[in-house]
């Protein structure tokens, strides 16, 4: 979900899944109650241009809008992937029409805007989830949740952008809400720190195409002062016949000339040592060798490519109801995930990690831990896939976290994959009743 760049070589994409569950009593079942705040934020208030459904004849509205932002971890380091949770406390519109609104028909989604150290956007989203709306009323106060990963160290900025309300009931409406004078004031302000021993090394080259024989110039920087660098050819995973060394300097920096005639190489790394590990290497760099074999007479040369591609994760929703349980009995509120579809399209030798952690389920009697959501994870693999995924172990998420499925190192690797889980929340038998929710956060590496 997030709109920011990744650190080198390493990438993580992250989805939401809204987990709720629901306590029921002989009068039927409370309202829902917003997801659990995890560290305190400014309020603020904003101008804000809503502009309602056409169909209602209601002209544009110029209100404020008040709202905060929160995170998961105020003090994280680079690489880390810190969830934000953007809720507006009074929204600056409201029901655009006579007719009452029934609940959970609202679908919120927006943007919170970096500033700082990282600037950039993220984008969020909440639940459909809603009490009753009365005819003309205003909006109720919603929650949007959204990821990102944390490029670079200082202070970052956490600010409320636009928001857009979206409702289907009868038709689907959207009212989207724009801040007038962007961006709006800071709600948030997070600190990040280095990453101690992350891998920062980098390699760049003098030209992008040669022919067989020419010579390239490759540059690198953040290696070991003084190391043994080796230079090479690669080929997807595997290294070709072009191979040089040369020395870092003293501040971890050096150049080479690499001669490259193998007509297979197609991109060249750098690395410390004789053997490429990826806490000590960069790369690759990519580099496309012209082949300019004579075509014979009364030929013709047909050449193609094969590009490669990301690493991505799709899902099917982002809000699974679980199953109620009785005041007085507790037990297991169960249901399943919605289907996480993996795309390892890199064509490299790297497998991936697709990992779950969940926050406390907060509601109107307080909250039951995280620690007693527990997952059965299951795994397919597409027809034709260079890998095969393997479910994680069934067991506890909690805060800590847990794997929902993953691939292991290889050759050449890649494939789509299908993730999903039979999750249970054991819920104390005098939870006070009411609606619980509780965030899923999916990280994929």
């Amino acid at each position: 979900m997030a709109s920011l760049p990744s650190t080198p070589r390493r990438r993580r994409w992250a989805a939401l899944l809204g987990v709720s569950a629901l306590v029921a009593t002989g009068g039927g079942l409370l309202a829902p109650s917003a997801a659990a705040q995890v560290t305190a934020a400014q309020a603020v208030d904003f101008p804000t241009h809503c502009v309602p459904p056409p169909i209602s004849g209601i002209p544009p509205i110029d209100g404020t809008t008040s709202a905060e932002i929160t995170v998961d971890n105020t003090a994280p380091k680079v690489g880390d992937t810190v969830t934000v949770t953007y809720t507006v406390t009074k929204p600056a519109a409201g029901n655009p029409v006579d007719l009452a609104l029934p609940a959970d028909i609202m679908t919120p989604t927006g943007k919170v805007t970096l500033g700082g150290a990282q600037p950039g956007s993220i984008t969020v989203a909440g639940p459909r989830k809603n009490p009753p709306v009365p005819g003309k009323a205003p909006f109720p106060a919603f929650s949007m949740t959204g990821t990102f990963t944390v490029t670079a160290p200082g202070s970052i900025t956490l600010s409320p952008g636009d928001y857009n309300i979206h409702t289907s009931y009868i038709m689907e409406l959207d009212t989207p809400c724009t801040v007038t004078n962007p961006p709006a004031p800071v709600s948030q302000t997070i600190v990040a720190t280095e990453q101690p021993g992350a891998n920062e090394r980098s390699v760049q080259l003098g030209a992008a195409s040669g022919r067989p024989g020419d010579t390239v110039t490759v540059t690198g920087a953040e290696f070991t002062p003084l190391a043994d660098i080796t230079v090479a050819g690669r080929a997807g995973a595997a290294e070709t016949a072009d191979r040089t060394t040369v020395k870092a300097s003293a501040t971890g920096t050096f150049t080479a000339q690499l001669t490259v005639a193998d007509r297979a190489t197609t991109g060249v790394v750098a690395y410390e040592g004789t053997a490429w590990s990826d806490d000590k290497g960069a790369g690759p760099a990519a580099y496309t060798v012209l082949d300019d074999t004579p075509v014979p007479a009364n030929s013709q040369k047909l050449t193609t490519a094969v590009a490669a591609g990301t690493l991505s994760m799709t899902q099917t929703g982002d809000s699974v109801q679980l199953a109620s349980v009785d005041f007085g009995k507790g037990g297991a509120a169960t249901g399943d995930l919605h289907a996480v579809t993996v795309k390892d399209f890199r064509g490299g030798p790297a497998g991936w990690s697709l990992t779950g952690k969940v926050t406390d389920f907060t509601g109107p009697g307080g909250r039951i831990d995280a620690g007693r959501l527990s997952w059965t994870p299951v795994c397919t693999t597409k027809a034709g896939s260079p890998s095969t995924c393997a479910a994680g172990s069934a067991g506890v998420v909690g805060t800590a976290g847990a794997t929902l499925a993953s691939t292991p190192n290889g050759t050449v690797t890649g494939g789509e994959f299908t993730a999903g889980a039979k999750v249970s929340l054991d819920v104390p038998a005098f939870t006070a009743p009411g609606a619980y929710s509780g965030v899923l956060t999916l990280t994929l590496t």
